[in-house]
């Protein structure tokens, strides 16, 4: 059933046509986590229509109420980059808040508006596409690892070994789909870009049994987990977001729901 709101409906059909994937309060004490300012997401929206309006600015929301540490979405995510055993790109941290209640927080690249990496990279491998991704350029990448020691999230990873072998089908590795990963470059989650622009859900989130992880577009002010679609803006301040290490000043793209005892709708 269609969830409304103002008038708008948020059916999966209509956000999954709509982004073209149809057819083809507290801070929990010690974890980084920091409440979300509720202007913030208006700001970054406005932000990212400005920069360019006519594209899609991708983000992501974890609903930690759901998350059970199960790591389907790790093993998902390593097997569609042909990732080795030692990498995940997302990986699933087991945190107490400040209660002493133990909780899951999976962390994938944060695709920071203000991300340190893209800074410091010396040969600009390192960048941010139109549609709010940092990717790598392995082809330009020297493996300085400059960039892991600046990011805060330790969400890059670098390939010391030579990679999996992947099927020859899948085409040159590119920035989009960097699968095989190249030996001496570094590496890191792209949010599935390739899928998105090719009518797919992200891996992790299509693996996801427990329905927590959504893929979201501020343009749109819509989210998805593939099964249900919700509004954005709503669903972030109605069911207290926070954000990771936001006093960093990264402005991630990855929303937390911590939630205070609000009705999961199941």
């Amino acid at each position: 059933m269609d969830e409304q709101s103002g008038g708008r409906s948020l059916s999966r059909r209509r956000f999954l046509k709509a982004v073209g994937l149809l057819g083809t309060g507290a801070a929990a004490v010690g974890t980084g986590l920091t409440r979300l300012d509720p202007s913030a997401l208006v700001q970054r929206a406005s932000a990212a229509e400005a920069a360019d309006p006519k594209a899609h600015q991708w983000v992501f929301v974890m609903d930690l109420r759901l998350c059970d540490g199960c790591e389907k979405c790790t093993d998902a995510c390593r097997k569609q980059h042909y990732l080795p055993k030692e990498q995940s790109w997302i990986k699933v941290y087991k945190l107490k808040g400040a209660s002493g209640m133990e909780f899951f927080l999976p962390r994938t690249c944060q695709m920071c508006e203000n991300a340190p990496c893209l800074k410091v990279c010396p040969v600009k491998a390192t960048f941010k596409d139109h549609e709010g991704i940092v990717l790598v350029d392995q082809a330009k990448c020297i493996g300085c690892r400059i960039c892991m020691a600046a990011c805060p999230y330790e969400a890059r990873y670098f390939n010391f070994d030579t990679p999996p072998e992947a099927p020859a089908s899948l085409g040159p590795a590119r920035p989009e789909f960097p699968v095989p990963q190249q030996r001496g470059t570094v590496g890191k989650c792209v949010f599935c870009i390739h899928n998105l622009r090719f009518g797919k859900i992200p891996g992790c989130i299509e693996a996801c049994s427990m329905e927590a992880l959504f893929v979201g577009d501020y343009h749109l002010d819509l989210a998805t987990n593939g099964r249900k679609t919700v509004q954005l803006s709503k669903f972030i301040q109605e069911n207290d977001a926070v954000l990771y290490k936001e006093d960093l000043n990264t402005r991630p793209r990855v929303y937390y729901i911590l939630g205070h005892g609000q009705d999961l709708g199941h």
